[in-house]
């Protein structure tokens, strides 16, 4: 789409000797981006929120597209938004560091961006994280799938990104955090039925059995048929739920089986509320990590945060 300013000059077609954007135009753009609404920024800027508000928009006048689309309660990066953090976040990171401002009150003041698979954060990390709110640390905590989080860790969204697997290429520090274990696992009222016979049958003696999943393409269950029974698992869900407590939930129920990591399911396979339906020698492992954004040095809650995290994940 073609914008054109006010002045006149077409947005898409600077050249290259046009002037580059008012670097606090950038600054309030990457404040916005990265705490997810205006009033936010505006606080950590210093700044008030109509100024904000102004500069964003002189922002996207500039850019010719718009960066956030205005929500009930705060704001959501466009593409745009997404791309132009990219390629600004790290080199104003840097200047505000060689400026000395990576330490400013308001960044110390400011909430650690925590993300990370949804169930994780809920049962082990929030928990662990406890202590620290009544020390005066604040956290904006972020639920959703990995590739994402990291692609929002790089750009500068979040300060610390829990990943199902570990972060490709050096752009982003990583250390192992936990080691998740997975489990077959049914209600008694299928595990009296099939128990025994998956021991003796394997996959075969689950063919009656409803499947329970929180993905179509079955992720973590393709994964242990292929790593435990040495074939692939090639049959539908009965119910798809894209939170693995939601799984646990229809399985307790007795809707089917699944696989499910065994830190989300402890206290139901100990209650006997749910069933292991296979021992393997070897069952699959996968490893969680602890993925920190780059550019300037953490301010001290975040590694704060991710200190506890690492040493809560020795116990995991």
């Amino acid at each position: 789409m073609r914008h054109t300013d006010p002045d006149g000059a077409v947005g898409e077609a600077r050249s290259a000797a046009a002037p580059v954007a008012d670097l606090n135009l950038l600054r309030t753009f990457l404040a916005v981006y990265r705490s997810g609404s205006f009033t936010a920024a505006a606080g950590l800027l210093g700044l008030s929120q109509p100024t904000v508000t102004t500069q964003i928009r002189a922002l996207e006048r500039w850019t010719g597209r718009e960066l956030f689309e205005r929500l009930p309660r705060g704001v959501s990066p466009t593409a745009g938004a997404h791309d132009l953090a990219a390629r600004v976040a790290a080199p104003l990171d840097a200047l505000a560091v060689a400026a000395g401002d990576g330490s400013e009150p308001h960044e110390r003041a400011s909430p650690v961006h925590l993300a990370g698979p949804a169930e994780l954060l809920c049962t082990r990390v929030l928990p662990a994280l406890a202590p620290l709110t009544a020390e005066g640390v604040r956290l904006s905590v972020t639920p959703g799938l990995t590739e994402p989080l990291l692609d929002e860790l790089r750009s500068g969204r979040h300060d610390l990104v829990i990943a199902t697997f570990r972060p490709r290429g050096r752009a982003l520090a990583a250390v192992p955090l936990m080691d998740e274990e997975f489990a077959l696992v049914a209600a008694p009222v299928w595990a009296d039925r099939v128990k025994e016979r998956v021991a003796e049958e394997g996959p075969a003696a689950l063919h009656g059995v409803p499947l329970i999943t929180y993905a179509e393409d079955l992720p973590i269950a393709r994964r242990y048929w292929r790593h435990v029974f040495g074939t692939r698992l090639s049959r539908p869900a009965a119910v798809t739920v894209p939170d693995l407590r939601g799984v646990l939930a229809a399985v307790t129920a007795g809707a089917g089986f699944s696989v499910l990591p065994r830190y989300l399911c402890e206290s139901e396979l100990a209650s006997g509320a749910i069933v292991l339906l296979h021992r393997p020698d070897n069952p699959p492992i996968n490893t969680a990590y602890l993925a920190q954004r780059p550019g300037r040095p953490a301010h001290p809650d975040v590694t704060r945060v991710r200190d506890l995290l690492i040493e809560a994940g020795r116990a995991w």
